[in-house]
């Protein structure tokens, strides 16, 4: 059974003159997504979670269609994205990473085409909507394979989560 919040927010606080009048102007964008256990809008019945090595200049290929195991063992078989998030360090923050990570491309991959963006060391990467549709449909044998592509210069751990529809 699974429950999970995916919160984003990005919280500003700048000071000078601004077009809302005062000295100080503090936007907060935020967004929450609660998903409940199921296969129809705002729910998800599979997670996968992980911390993962990319050797240098390599392709960490993750087949969302039935090879990748959820934490207690079960093979993941998605039918639909409806959320990934990557971050571009180890769970411990040490070593820090030195390589970027390209997210896409390659045969067979969910994402046919690699992202327009590299995420540098550091970098957050979250993708989500509950919706009927999810983030993106993933299609046995021809649109299943989830392509991390590491830059030339050193191996890299990366974490990532991704929450799916099985039908």
């Amino acid at each position: 059974m699974i429950t999970a919040e995916i919160l984003a927010r990005l919280k500003i606080s700048q000071t000078g003159s601004n077009d809302f009048g005062g000295p100080q102007f503090t936007p907060v964008l935020e967004t929450l997504i609660q998903l409940t256990d199921g296969l129809t809008v705002n729910k998800a019945d599979l997670a996968f979670v992980d911390e993962r090595t990319v050797a240098t200049g390599a392709t960490d290929s993750l087949d969302l269609a039935g090879v990748l195991a959820d934490a207690f063992g079960t093979t993941i078989a998605a039918a639909e994205i409806v959320a990934l998030m990557i971050i571009n360090k180890p769970r411990t923050g040490t070593p820090v990473n030195t390589t970027d990570l390209t997210i896409g491309g390659g045969t067979n991959g969910v994402f046919a085409t690699a992202m327009p963006f590299v995420l540098k060391p550091g970098a957050v990467f979250l993708l989500a909507a509950g919706d009927a549709a999810g983030v993106k449909t993933v299609t046995a044998a021809t649109a299943d394979i989830l392509a991390i592509v590491n830059s030339s210069g050193a191996s890299n751990k990366y974490q990532i989560a991704i929450l799916a529809r099985s039908a």
